[in-house]
């Protein structure tokens, strides 16, 4: 009996293509972004393919070792968000050197700040980026953050209110935002002078906690200089320090106090 052995051999033969993205979103503050383009792998042209903005290709030139993409050309407004898709070839990889620029920027400016009612209000134009602003006090000889909000981002007229604690006498706030060059903006300092009740505080045994006659802000530190304890309330509990000298931020004050 014969037998028959039949091999059937498949030859499948494809080429595959892979591509890669690389993706950077942020805020359109008004500068355009520059691309260094390597050569593609295979010596056939450059690295990168296409560039999209916002899902809409540009008419960059980008057959070259560098070129740039003209965000300026695309009617963007200051301020709105932007994803740019920059599509490439397998085996290289592009490089955007100022990608910082999609980064928020502090632009704001303070076009009104008051005071009512233990609250701070102020008005905002100029926003290119939502950041946080930084509310800041000036007490006890020094500019110390008292509340934080979160900017709005836009250009146009913006308003807040956040709350405060206001000491008698003298007082005065300021506002600030930090963008990613790490420098602070300020916007113009509100002086305002409240005539309230003077604050004292009581200190007795078994030296547990120190009372408050009102609410105020406080600060503990100890011999050292080292912050123990801070906040806002009519007491502050200290039953856990070790035996020794503290000074004491309240109110406008600063006090010497000895825990026995």
């Amino acid at each position: 009996m014969r037998r028959y052995i039949f091999v059937l051999i498949l030859t499948i033969s494809s080429t595959f293509c892979w591509a890669g993205e690389l993706v950077l979103t942020g805020i359109y503050q008004g500068s355009n972004l520059y691309v260094m383009n390597p050569f593609a792998p295979e010596g056939d042209g450059f690295c990168v393919t296409e560039v999209q903005v916002n899902g809409t290709a540009t008419s960059d030139e980008i057959n070259s070792s560098a070129f740039e993409i003209d965000l300026g050309a695309l009617n963007l407004e200051k301020g709105s968000e932007i994803t740019i898709v920059i599509k490439h070839q397998n085996g290289c990889e592009p490089k955007v050197i100022n990608p910082e620029v999609l980064k928020a920027q502090s632009t704001f400016t303070v076009t009104t700040i008051k005071i009512e009612k233990d609250k701070l209000k102020f008005t905002t134009t100029g926003e290119s980026g939502a950041l946080p602003f930084v509310v800041e006090q000036f007490r006890w000889n020094k500019w110390i953050k008292v509340a934080t909000i979160d900017g709005k981002g836009t250009s146009g007229t913006n308003n807040y209110t956040v709350d405060i604690n206001v000491h008698n006498g003298n007082n005065r706030f300021r506002v600030k935002q930090v963008d990613y060059t790490r420098r602070p903006r300020y916007g113009k300092e509100l002086r305002y002078r409240a005539t309230t009740a003077d604050i004292t505080y009581s200190f007795t045994k078994p030296y547990s906690e120190i009372k408050f006659s009102a609410e105020t802000m406080y600060e503990v530190y100890n011999s050292k200089g080292a912050l123990i304890s801070r906040g806002t309330g009519l007491s502050v509990d200290v039953s856990g320090l070790p035996l020794g000298d503290y000074y004491l931020n309240y109110d406008t004050k600063t006090e010497t106090i000895k825990k026995r």
